[in-house]
């Protein structure tokens, strides 16, 4: 499959699940009702049963094995999956899932267009050509887009928040009819400002070091040395050297956490799986003889490209110390 078809699956996988976040609740397929005390799992109420063990009328041992059979069994079950597939391909999830990733970018594309920058924190722009070599746009207009995409996001991520925690059509009929509780405006309010501030100025930093979803499964690919990761042919470093005219590398342009991803896997943590770096680099190379420089790799050839980037790395280091 070629890379920009497979970018365009991902975009796919994304919206689905953006889709599947935001219905989830509303046809009680997964969420918990503060109103009934209870879960909701697949349209089924989803009870430990700790009010009947108060009340008389199931034993201890019962209700060990409700809060086992029905909290411990699923959540770890879920945890075990995850892990698992983070630990052979990394954090795909992130990259093809995550409901949050997807917003993250596409307030990137967006300030993009506003800055040259990914991030407000960038300190230098992007080239200003796309991986084809047409140019890529700027206008400073984009901020009047940047600010309300943020902004609207944010208060999506919350209305939906809520409908995970009180009745859904509770909560939508209060909306279109201005008759919300009060405490239902506060949460509102207060997450959609909360959630507004990170998606404007700390979207990359929380995918990277707040997520414990994230976390998890970066733990877990740093931990397999045959795990999928990006490799990139060192021998053909001159090569990369003309990327984009020599203005920078596709590469770390279109990275959306901010990576570089010709480098090191400890430096790579925060790696996605998105797979946009493979793309960009296949698209400037699409001419060249020998194709792309960097290429998805896993088992023997990734520990092999591990190991030379990690002698070229400890050689840099050599060298600059020395120096």
């Amino acid at each position: 499959m070629s890379q920009p078809a497979l970018q365009r699956y991902r975009l796919l996988a994304q919206m689905g699940f953006f889709a599947l976040f935001t219905l989830t609740p509303i046809f009680d397929l997964f969420r918990y009702d503060l109103t009934e005390n209870h879960a909701y799992f697949l349209t089924l109420a989803w009870d430990l049963g700790m009010d009947d063990f108060i009340a008389g009328k199931v034993g201890p041992g019962r209700a060990a094995a409700n809060i086992v059979l029905y909290l411990f069994l699923p959540v770890l079950g879920t945890l075990a999956l995850i892990i698992g597939v983070a630990w052979k391909w990394g954090r795909l999830y992130c990259g093809w899932l995550c409901p949050h990733f997807s917003v993250v970018e596409t307030i990137n594309r967006l300030m993009l267009v506003a800055t040259g920058k990914h991030s407000v924190w960038d300190k230098k722009t992007t080239p200003p050509w796309e991986p084809d070599g047409t140019p890529a746009p700027r206008d400073r207009r984009y901020w009047l887009l940047v600010v309300p995409a943020a902004v609207g996001f944010a208060f999506a991520w919350a209305l939906v928040g809520l409908t995970y925690l009180m009745p859904p059509f509770q909560v939508y009929h209060g909306l279109l009819t201005f008759s919300l509780y009060r405490y239902e405006v506060i949460f509102l309010g207060a997450a959609t400002t909360v959630l507004s501030l990170e998606f404007l100025f700390a979207r990359h930093l929380f995918c990277r070091y707040a997520c414990a979803i994230g976390l998890f499964q970066s733990f877990a690919w740093m931990g397999n040395r045959n795990a999928m990761v990006v490799g990139f042919e060192r021998d053909r470093l001159a090569d990369c050297a003309n990327c984009l005219e020599g203005r920078g590398s596709a590469c770390d342009a279109v990275c959306p956490m901010r990576l570089k991803p010709r480098n090191v896997k400890r430096w790579m943590f925060a790696c996605t799986q998105c797979g946009q770096c493979v793309s960009a680099c296949g698209t400037v190379n699409r001419n060249h003889p020998e194709g792309a420089l960097l290429h998805w790799v896993k088992g023997d050839e990734a520990r092999r490209n591990e190991a030379r980037f990690s002698a070229l790395s400890n050689t840099d280091e050599d060298a600059g110390g020395r120096a």
